[in-house]
C-alpha cells in the first residue's frame, strides 16, 4: 500500500512539499505574470484573495465573473478590471476566447465548486479552486477529469500547505527528528452564529465538518505523511434550530494511520479554537494557531520555537500556483488532495450517522 509520501515522491512533489514558499520554483524565474479571475466575489475573494494579488510577483488580477451586477462597478474602480473581462456565471463559457485570463479561480460556496471548475476547464482555462473541494468524492473526480481531459493545471486553495511554519511540519513527517510519529491531535472551529448564511445547510456544503473539516483533516495527512486507512465519527448539534439539512455542529473523528499511528480530531462551529499537535517517540511539537490567515506559530518540547511568518499566505500560495504553470511543474495542492479530504468528510458523516460505525477508507 503506498502512503502519501510515496505517492508525493512518485510524482515529484517531495520537492515542492519541503521547501520554503517563495520562490517556489527558483531555479526558473519567468518574466510573465498570468491573469487570473475571480469567479465568485464574496468575502474571501473581496477580502483576501484580491488584496492578495496586489502582492503577487507571477499572476496578477485581471478578470472577475459575478453574477452580483452591482459589486462590478466597485471591482473596476479599484482594480481597474476591463469592461472586456468581466463576465457572469452564464457568460462564463466566453472566458475561452479571451488571452487575458489564464486561470479562473473558483471562491463560491461548496456545493457549487464542481459546476463551474468544469466550465471553467472546459474553456481550457487553469482552475485554482477553494477548499472544500467538492461535496462529493465524485465531483471530485469530474474536476479532475476536465481538467486532464483539457490538459490544465488544478490547485486546490490550500493555503497552509504553502505556509512556512506547515512546511516544517511536513518535512518533519518524513524526516522523523522527535523519533516515530505515535498519534496527531488537531482541532479547529469558532462560534458562528444565525448570520452564517449557506455555511448553516448540509445540502450546501455547510456544518462544520464540510466547512471547517478540511482543516484539520488535512493537517492530519501532512503530519504524518501517510493516508488513514479507517475512521470513526461522532456529530453534536447543541443549536438545532440554527442549523439545515443535517449539518452538524460539532464533529468528533478518529482517524488510523498505517504503523500504529492515530489520530484525534474536532470541528466545531460552537467554540474558538486552532492547534495542531504530533506526539512522537522522543518528544513532540505543535502549531497554535496552526490555520489562521496570519500567526501561524508553535513549539516543540526541547524548546526550539517556530516563529510566525510575516507574510500573505494568499499571495504566495497563488505565487507558487503559477509558477508551477509557468514552469510545467507539479502543483504543490493538486485535485487528489482535495479528493482524499472529501472522502474522509463523507465518511465522518456516514460514521456519525450510524453511530461511530468504524468506516474503511479507499486508497486513492
Amino acid at each position: 500500500m503506498k502512503n502519501r509520501r510515496t505517492f508525493l515522491k512518485n510524482t515529484t512533489l517531495a520537492l515542492a512539499a519541503t521547501t520554503l514558499p517563495l520562490p517556489y520554483f527558483a531555479c526558473s524565474k519567468p518574466q510573465k505574470k498570468l491573469g487570473i479571475a475571480l469567479l465568485g466575489l464574496g468575502g474571501y475573494a473581496t477580502n483576501n484573495l484580491a488584496p492578495a494579488l496586489m502582492q503577487t510577483e507571477y499572476i496578477e488580477l485581471r478578470g472577475i465573473v459575478t453574477g452580483s451586477p452591482e459589486k462590478i462597478p466597485v471591482w473596476q474602480d479599484k482594480y481597474d478590471i476591463k469592461d472586456e473581462n468581466i463576465y457572469n456565471y452564464d457568460t462564463l463559457p466566453e472566458i475561452a476566447n479571451n488571452p487575458e485570463i489564464d486561470v479562473v479561480y473558483i471562491v463560491t460556496p461548496t456545493f457549487l465548486h464542481k459546476k463551474y471548475a468544469v466550465m471553467a476547464a472546459n474553456a481550457v482555462k487553469h482552475v485554482f479552486c477553494e477548499k472544500p473541494m467538492a461535496m462529493t468524492v465524485e465531483e471530485c473526480e469530474e474536476i479532475i477529469a476536465a481538467c486532464d481531459q483539457n490538459k490544465v493545471k488544478l490547485a486546490i486553495g490550500y493555503r497552509m500547505q504553502h505556509e512556512e511554519n506547515t512546511q516544517t511540519i511536513i518535512k518533519w513527517a518524513d524526516t522523523k527528528p522527535y523519533g516515530t510519529l505515535e498519534n496527531v491531535h488537531t482541532e479547529a472551529g469558532f462560534r458562528i452564529g444565525s448570520s452564517g448564511g449557506w455555511r448553516l445547510d448540509g445540502a450546501k456544503g455547510g456544518g462544520a465538518i464540510y466547512d471547517m473539516g478540511v482543516y484539520p483533516i488535512n493537517a492530519m495527512r501532512y503530519a504524518t505523511g501517510l493516508e488513514p486507512v479507517s475512521l470513526t465519527a461522532t456529530h453534536e448539534t447543541e443549536r438545532p434550530d440554527l442549523f439545515l439539512n443535517g449539518a452538524p455542529e460539532i464533529t468528533y473523528f478518529d482517524l488510523e494511520f498505517p504503523n500504529g499511528i492515530t489520530a484525534k480530531g474536532r470541528v466545531t462551529y460552537a467554540d474558538n479554537v486552532n492547534f495542531l499537535k504530533v506526539n512522537c517517540a522522543d518528544g513532540n511539537y505543535e502549531l497554535s494557531p496552526f490555520q489562521s490567515y496570519n500567526g501561524v506559530q508553535g513549539s516543540t518540547s526541547d524548546g526550539k520555537t517556530l516563529a510566525p511568518c510575516n507574510c500573505n499566505q494568499q499571495a504566495i500560495q497563488m505565487d507558487d500556483d503559477a509558477l508551477s504553470i509557468l514552469n510545467g511543474k507539479p502543483v504543490i495542492a493538486p485535485g487528489i488532495e482535495g479528493l482524499r479530504d472529501i472522502q474522509i468528510v463523507e465518511a465522518a458523516l456516514e460514521s456519525g450517522r450510524n453511530g461511530g460505525k468504524k468506516i474503511e477508507l479507499k486508497q486513492y
